[in-house]
């Protein structure tokens, strides 16, 4: 009799192995061999993942706005979308500064760390911080201005580009609504049959996942940072990890149990293979087809609003990003400035961190960039982004699963709310 494994089994034993054997390596002095032979299998995972990102967008965007059939349907859908996302990320801020001010994460890195970390890491946040310079020079409009592509094939060529494709897919979508129904049938048909065929790629995408996921739990052990400055950090990285939890496992319980009478233990069996494997890949644009897979099958959400909702929330909707930059942003003020902040520059993070999610791409360690923007509006020292690249990639693993898991709690939400919420025949 052979015994039928579930994906998410398959993912999360792909990412015990790859740990114990990326510390096994680690402890023979291996690191080479990790990097040179096995971590390439696990970009190659990655890469088949982002391949497929955006064709999955524009075909199932499209037959989603197309089968609406009314303007003031996707008018509807999108005001409801956009204010839960809103209010999540805005929710998410407000708990990470609270939790921040309580426990006082940066009182905690005494005179040495703080140096040795400084030392070790100056480049890696000069890096970050000429990224982010070049993103202050534009005006105040230019992220609106970046909306709307001048090119949609180079575009569609890269994945930090995201919200660009959405906006001229929602146009070809609301093109298709308001021309005459049997000349839009036939592009609808084609897209339709295009959607099968990357569902299905996903499908043969996802039977190569434990092996990637193993590679890039390996790859992560091996080029983790040495534990001695570490310790310093283990209050941030616990604040921010308390916070991750507090949004995971009570914040989007309580909004699917109120909004939606879901349960949300069978909601996170739903959504188990989608999480893991945004801890894996630290990438909700990576992610994005495995969520839009579990929302639509494991939920019953609609691929009408699982079409619309998902690929926007994995562009502008990053609640645990925007927990960790506020967290962050206290942990180095602590650190680096002989006085607390006032709460006016607080409230103004809320504000900034918000914003700065929104344009966050969807990939790893994009939201170490957005930091920057937060530092200098609070006028705390961006060098200080040097503190945490020690125990960011862990973090970053984390705070995507709360971004995806946000994403899918959202979808539930909205499908709910416009009657696009289907029972799921259990096997």
């Amino acid at each position: 009799m052979k015994i039928k494994i579930a994906l998410h089994w398959k993912i999360l034993l792909g990412i015990l192995f790859g740990l114990f054997f990326g510390l096994l390596m680690k402890n023979f002095d291996q690191n080479t061999l990790v990097i040179n032979w096995i971590k390439p299998f696990g970009t190659l995972f990655i890469n088949m993942l982002k391949m497929i990102a955006v064709p999955l967008i524009v075909v199932s965007l499209i037959v989603g706005l197309a089968d609406l059939k009314d303007i003031s349907k996707l008018s509807k859908l999108g005001g409801r979308t956009v204010f839960f996302y809103l209010c999540t990320t805005v929710f998410a801020v407000s708990l990470g500064l609270l939790l921040a001010n309580i426990v006082k994460p940066g009182s905690f890195i005494n005179q040495e760390a703080r140096e040795s970390l400084l030392a070790n890491f100056a480049g890696d946040a000069t890096q970050k911080i000429e990224l982010a310079q070049k993103a202050k020079e534009s005006g105040p409009l230019q992220p609106l201005v970046d909306i709307v592509p001048d090119n949609i094939f180079t575009a569609m060529g890269n994945n930090s580009s995201m919200l660009q494709v959405i906006f001229f897919v929602v146009l070809i979508g609301i093109g298709l609504i308001l021309i005459e129904e049997e000349k839009a049938k036939p592009v609808v048909d084609f897209f339709k049959g295009m959607n099968d065929v990357i569902l299905k790629m996903i499908d043969i995408i996802m039977l190569f996942s434990p092996y990637g996921v193993f590679a890039l739990m390996a790859a992560l052990m091996v080029e983790i940072p040495g534990f001695s400055t570490l310790g310093a950090l283990g209050i941030y990285g616990l604040t921010v990890l308390l916070g991750l939890l507090i949004m995971a496992f009570v914040f989007y319980p309580v909004l699917l149990v109120v909004f939606t009478k879901v349960n949300p233990i069978q909601f996170f069996k739903a959504i188990a293979p989608a999480q893991l494997l945004a801890f894996s890949t630290s990438s909700s644009a990576a992610t994005l087809p495995v969520t839009m897979e579990c929302v639509t099958d494991n939920l019953g959400v609609d691929e009408e609003v699982s079409s619309f909702v998902l690929p926007l929330g994995a562009t502008v909707n990053m609640d645990g990003t925007s927990l960790y930059q506020a967290v962050a942003a206290i942990f180095i003020a602590q650190a680096m400035l002989p006085h607390p902040l006032d709460l006016t520059t607080q409230l103004m993070i809320v504000v900034t961190a918000t914003l700065a999610s929104i344009g966050s791409a969807a990939v790893p360690s994009a939201g170490m960039v957005m930091l920057v923007i937060v530092l200098g509006q609070a006028g705390i020292p961006e060098a200080g982004l040097a503190l945490i690249f020690a125990i960011d990639r862990p973090l970053d693993m984390c705070r995507t699963v709360v971004n995806i898991t946000s994403d899918a709690t959202v979808a539930t939400i909205v499908a709910k709310s416009v009657g696009k919420l289907h029972a799921v025949q259990k096997d």
